[in-house]
């Protein structure tokens, strides 16, 4: 079975994609900026993590599952100097769930002050469901 969940933003519209996908015990979440309703939240990347993996949390808790479910973490940075601040925010989240992780080096987003995105897979067994 397949569920998509939206944010609400209008570019899953136009770009063709849902915030999340669920298919079966699976869900596939879409690359996630910090962004808020003000515009991006922190001007440096261990906020702007922090930030992403508490909205991630809450897409994850809308689709029925929780952060020790998390199998997959994938975080793209424009500066990869930065990473040992976003591993410190993702750790501080994944610490003891340790989900296999990607550390990616991108071009600038869209935004310039978008300096982070985060994207997740989940899984639950089968008996959990």
């Amino acid at each position: 079975m397949r569920t998509t969940f939206s944010s609400g933003s209008p570019w899953e519209q136009t770009l063709g994609y849902s915030r999340a996908v669920r298919v079966d015990n699976t869900l596939y979440i879409s690359a996630t900026a910090a962004s808020g309703p003000e515009g991006i939240v922190g001007d440096d990347v261990f906020t702007q993590t922090q930030y992403i993996l508490t909205k991630l949390g809450g897409v994850l808790e809308d689709a029925g599952f929780a952060l020790a479910d998390v199998v997959q973490s994938k975080l793209y940075l424009t500066d990869i100097a930065q990473w040992e601040e976003a591993g410190r925010a993702h750790g501080a989240v994944f610490g003891d769930i340790r989900p296999a992780l990607s550390l990616v080096h991108v071009k600038p987003f869209l935004d310039p002050a978008m300096l982070v995105e985060i994207e997740l897979v989940a899984h639950k067994s089968a008996e959990s469901v």
